[in-house]
């Protein structure tokens, strides 16, 4: 088993950004965890191909959190390649499938009213991004301590950034996809976007609580990969 970080290029706001889903590879079976901004499925599947992998392999999407960055093109990749199972944690998949409001969507409509006038139209963009966003059924409802991958990856409960936001565990080669529970910034592992979270002390606690894992690779969605 290993993991490869996919570093999607791209331009917002004038500015050059990279984020890093992830790709473990078992046994020639792939899996997708995060699937960038809507659009990015070409993108993504470039990464996947120029790193001599076949995207007929790819059997499953972990999905960490509800954010538009991790999802964006969660329904595109179903409908493309309709095989793929689609795995989250119970709670994330309430927003997921559209069952309920997402949270992030009722934070921002929350934060518009105390916005100023600059920043009312990104907040405005914001709302309207998370509102078109397609829903997708989850396969498979996971929760803390579930073994998946054939044993190999335990899902680990990391709540703050969201409220049912996992990260994933890899005992065997020593490695943590930390999704949103930690970005590298300046060579450390950090909170995620603090005035994001929905919950600033469960994200300290759920960051404490990977760094607990002593692992030696952590693959951050920001900033890349981190290596003690």
């Amino acid at each position: 088993m290993k993991i490869l970080e996919l570093p999607i290029e791209f331009e917002f706001n004038g500015q050059k950004n990279t984020i890093y889903p992830s790709l473990i590879i078992s046994n020639n079976e792939l899996t997708l965890v995060d699937t960038g901004y809507t659009n990015f499925l070409t993108l993504i599947e470039n990464e996947i191909l120029k790193n001599g992998y076949e995207i007929k392999n790819l059997k499953n999407i972990i999905i960490t959190h509800y954010d538009d960055d991790h999802i964006g093109s969660l329904y595109d990749f179903k409908e493309k390649y309709h095989w793929i199972n689609i795995i989250a944690s119970d709670i994330e998949s309430k927003y997921i499938s559209g069952e309920m409001k997402s949270e992030r969507l009722v934070q921002a409509e929350e934060l518009l009213d105390n916005m100023s006038n600059e920043e009312i139209e990104f907040g405005k963009w914001f709302i309207n991004q998370l509102k078109n966003l397609k829903h997708v059924a989850i396969d498979k409802k996971v929760r803390d301590g579930d073994m998946i991958l054939h044993n190999k990856c335990r899902v680990i409960a990391t709540p703050g950034h969201t409220s049912g936001h996992i990260s994933l565990y890899f005992p065997s080669i020593k490695s943590v996809i930390t999704g949103d529970a930690a970005v590298n910034e300046n060579h450390d592992l950090v909170i995620a976007n603090p005035s994001f979270c929905l919950d600033i002390e469960r994200a300290e606690q759920s960051l404490k609580k990977i760094k607990n894992l002593k692992a030696e690779h952590y693959y951050c969605y920001h900033g890349g990969k981190f290596t003690l």
